[in-house]
């Protein structure tokens, strides 16, 4: 049986592989994974050919590096054309790692010198040689998994470094998990309108644990989803704690063995703050929004310690659920860094919905006993004496604070990479970190912390990286995002109060509603909805949308494709509302 090409290629040039593995000298002629013994060029070419190049042979400045003027599925056929003109096609791969059977063949991606710098040979901590990638991303989450597919269709040999689950915080502790949550939190909302809508409704019974069993299924789906989509794309899945080294070029050790590559992606994301026990004693016998995923029975009394949309959005699903539950903030509102509509809004309708608010409060200690957690509070209020009351027989408390990144156990102190005083890794506009060669996306930045942030960023940075899109950036104006809080909330663009700032009072027009939606017309249980549009200037381009009530999680989209394209007032109120809906109100402000 004849070998495979692969395999004959590998063979015929045994001795060459050999030279180049242990970073010998470059030769002048080189012949590889080629039918006929057929010479390959790095050189660039004006026009397409139906024969291989055969002039301009040279030896490759970076050793291992592979020649490869034509794309990998036309070393199978008969001709073998070059690529379009005056394109620079090599792929950085030591050819020691083509011995793997998980390598991919070698794929033709456009690039610049900078990749052909030569890489010193780093021994791994066991001896074995290191291995090459033209990208080597660190995190399996959202941003990182985005960035790293985009390369490979784009022709980089790419590997994934993965520690714990892929899909990162939104796939297994976030977005997905918290949304069916949210989606079973709204059943039980609507089972209290049924009689009014003309349905009998005896012995409902909410069972958290069948919801739990289906919500873990589906995450662990999503889970074998992406592996599978990784091994489709050929991307190298490294399992393992991800350290960088102290070698003169940045290196990426994991179980021991080191792997280099000219463009190394950070993209750990973050991990919710939680005080310790020296700063709020008993803080431990809390949870955070992780653990919130690991409850095996709902809480019959909780206690939820933030403002932040984590805090809004968990206790929001406890209360609908059945929990009796409890909100402390430190200030009088929840959300303050969103439009102060919302934020006053949102803060009554969790009132409104049972939530018990505890304001200018602030966990002093915790204690354990035999019917729950003792938590004690001091509420401070402006103008009084403070008062330290005690919530009793506390199931759970969920501590959602904040987020840190995870840049902790990275080594990021060998690449002496520039850090905020939060430690969050600092980029500039194209991701580009202090250290060249390095970038960071996602929450580890630290800036706009939403998945599909992330998502955009990582792409956009294989766009450029592998495609010369020189300029290829995330525009970080105007990003929609949505809190799926009791109703929900959608907002683009600026606050009032941000453009009040910016532009000034008197360039600043603001138009509002506040309605009940025709939902409630028929409840006893109502909900408000509220909208506001910030518009600058004499043309009123409308910068900013805000706005909290039913369906706002799926109207604020197309909305947001307006205010990007710079729609002005003038082109709302153009368009024909759709009735009887809640998004007409905004077409037909006044």
């Amino acid at each position: 049986m004849a070998l495979p090409l692969r395999a004959r290629g590998l063979l015929a040039n045994a001795p060459l592989l050999y030279q180049q593995a242990l970073g010998g000298a470059g030769i002048s002629n080189t012949a590889f994974l080629c039918p006929a013994g057929a010479l390959y060029s790095s050189v660039p070419v004006r026009s397409a050919c139906s024969k291989p190049p055969t002039a301009g042979l040279k030896a490759f400045p970076f050793p291992g590096s592979v020649p490869a003027p034509c794309r990998v599925q036309s070393l199978f056929h008969s001709s073998h054309c070059s690529p379009s003109a005056f394109s620079q096609t090599t792929i950085l791969s030591r050819i020691a790692s083509f011995f793997s059977p998980h390598c991919p063949l070698p794929r033709v991606y456009h690039t610049s010198p900078a990749m052909h710098k030569p890489v010193p040979d780093s021994h791994s901590s066991d001896g074995h040689l290191p291995r090459y990638f033209d990208y080597l991303v660190v995190g399996g989450g959202s941003g990182g998994l985005a960035s790293a597919r985009r390369a490979a269709e784009l022709g980089a040999r790419t590997a994934v470094v993965e520690s714990s689950k892929l899909g990162g915080t939104c796939v297994n502790v976030g977005c997905v998990p918290k949304k069916i949550m949210w989606n079973a939190a709204i059943h039980s909302e609507y089972i209290h309108d049924h009689e009014d809508y003309g349905f009998e409704t005896s012995a409902i019974k909410f069972t958290w644990k069948v919801i739990k069993e289906k919500r873990d299924a589906y995450v662990s789906r999503l889970n074998d989803i992406y592996q599978n989509n990784l091994q489709k794309a050929q991307i190298e899945i490294i399992r393992g704690q991800a350290n960088f080294t102290s070698d003169s070029e940045p290196t990426v050790e994991v179980n021991g063995q080191k792997y280099i590559a000219p463009h190394i992606l950070i993209a750990t994301g973050g991990k919710p703050s939680m005080p310790s026990d020296a700063e709020v004693p008993g803080a431990s016998l809390g949870i955070t929004s992780d653990g919130f995923f690991q409850l095996t029975d709902l809480p019959r009394r909780s206690v939820v310690v933030g403002a932040g949309y984590i805090a809004i959005e968990i206790v929001g699903i406890l209360s609908a659920l059945g929990s009796k539950a409890s909100l402390l903030i430190r200030q009088d509102k929840v959300l303050r860094t969103f439009d102060s509509m919302i934020s006053s809004n949102c803060t009554e309708e969790l009132e409104n919905a049972g939530v018990e608010v505890w304001k200018y409060a602030q966990v002093k200690s915790v204690k354990k006993s035999a019917t729950g957690l003792e938590i004690n509070v001091q509420c401070s209020m402006p103008g009084r004496k403070p008062t330290v009351r005690t919530i009793q027989d506390v199931d759970c408390l969920l501590w959602a604070i904040g987020r840190d990144p995870n840049t902790e156990d990275l080594g990021l102190e060998n690449l002496g990479l520039e850090l905020d005083e939060k430690g969050h890794i600092v980029v500039d506009e194209f991701q580009n970190t202090s250290r060249k060669g390095v970038y960071a996306v996602g929450d580890v930045c630290g800036r706009a912390l939403l998945t599909p942030v992330a998502i955009a960023a990582g792409r956009k940075l294989s766009h450029r990286l592998f495609e010369g899109q020189e300029d290829s950036k995330l525009d970080y104006d105007n990003i929609p995002t949505v809190v799926f809080s009791h109703p929900p909330i959608g907002t683009v663009g600026l606050t009032e109060e941000e453009a009040v700032t910016a532009k000034g009072r008197e360039n600043v027009k603001v138009y509002t509603t506040s309605f009940s939606p025709m939902y409630h017309a028929v409840t006893r249980r109502k909900t408000k909805c509220v909208m506001k549009l910030v518009c600058v200037g004499k043309e009123e381009k409308v910068v900013g949308l805000h706005m909290q009530g039913l369906g706002c999680d799926e109207m604020l989209q197309g909305f947001s494709v307006a205010i990007k394209m710079g729609a002005t007032k003038k082109d709302f109120d153009n368009t024909v509302a759709i009735h009887p809906t809640s998004s007409e109100e905004l077409v037909t402000l006044r």
